[in-house]
């Protein structure tokens, strides 16, 4: 059996500790295997609430007592968090309209109690695999071809998932917003081919300046790079945000065209939004980053501007 490429995490949520022990034990050789024992809790693992990572798999008992396997689905379906998690519903008996029902809340398979141990291997393995798969070509959709980070769509999509995230929690998100001070003169100076390796060293440069696995970065536009730092105050945003500066001017690309200086720096534009904040929408602190970039640009650009709401 060929190996995943790392480690495969399965949730299992069933109220029968017999079900649990027996899947755990036929599982936990070939995956990471955790185990809630009512919906509640097995919504708060999917999601990864508690700090941890989110499943690859879960396998659902559909007779719970309490919130039942439908409604754990239904919920899942429903939360940005784990909605392409894909569920394998484990039911004791197998009814038609029991199937229909949770393909139509977007269960992918269904396991019949009692179990058959090739049968559950074989299952899980094929969805493990399917939802590799389909990572796969959503990574490939994501990312810039030419900078090797996110691309425009998939930080529209990251704003509003960290957004709402930071309601939840009332914890801050901070925005940085990145520009190549003047990037059309480096292409005017070294041609556009040039202009491609100045991008691609500047991106190496500034995500190598993000040490979680939380912060991400990508190509707003053009020239124009964004980085959302969930959980991070405006302090903290500020500092990743010199340290950014620094280390592009400290690269020393040359830039001869630039009236800034001899090398290629950038101008930043830094926001965060709080609980109980001016900053009230993802859409205005976007605006409140991008106005502060507009700032450093016209204030001498090489420098980081921070919005004081």
């Amino acid at each position: 059996m060929t190996p995943f490429p790392k480690e495969k995490k399965i949730l299992i949520i069933d109220d029968e500790r017999s079900s649990i022990t027996y899947l755990m034990s036929l599982l936990k050789h070939d995956y990471k295997v955790i185990a809630a024992t009512e919906g509640l809790k097995g919504l708060e693992m999917a999601a990864g609430v508690a700090g941890g990572s989110p499943p690859d798999l879960i396998l659902l008992d559909i007779l719970m007592q309490g919130m039942n396997g439908y409604q754990v689905c239904e919920r899942l379906k429903s939360d940005d968090r784990t909605r392409d998690i894909p569920v394998i519903f484990v039911t004791a008996a197998s009814d038609v309209n029991d199937e229909t029902r949770g393909f139509e809340l977007g269960a992918v398979d269904y396991i019949v109690k009692p179990f058959h141990p090739a049968v559950v291997k074989a299952r899980v393995r094929t969805q493990l695999e399917l939802k590799l798969k389909s990572d796969m070509l959503e990574q490939f959709a994501s990312i810039d071809a030419l900078l090797n980070i996110y691309n425009r769509r998939r930080f529209d999509e990251m704003l509003k998932i960290e957004w709402a995230r930071a309601q939840r929690t009332g914890s801050p998100l901070s925005l940085i917003m990145i520009d190549i001070d003047h990037f059309k003169l480096y292409n005017d100076h070294f041609g556009h081919a040039g202009g491609d390796e100045c991008l691609k060293q500047v991106a190496t440069i500034l995500k190598n300046c993000l040490k979680r696995p939380t912060d991400f970065i990508a190509r707003y536009g053009g020239e124009e790079i964004v980085v959302i730092l969930p959980e991070t105050s405006s302090d903290g945003a500020v500092m990743i945000a010199e340290l950014m500066c620094r280390e592009i001017s400290g690269e020393r690309i040359a830039h001869p065209a630039s009236p800034t200086a001899a090398h290629v720096t950038i101008s930043v534009g830094t926001a965060t939004a709080l609980s109980g904040g001016p900053i009230e929408s993802a859409q205005s602190l976007l605006e409140a980053a991008d106005a502060q970039l507009y700032t450093s640009k016209n204030t001498g650009r090489n420098r980081v501007t921070v919005f004081r709401g």
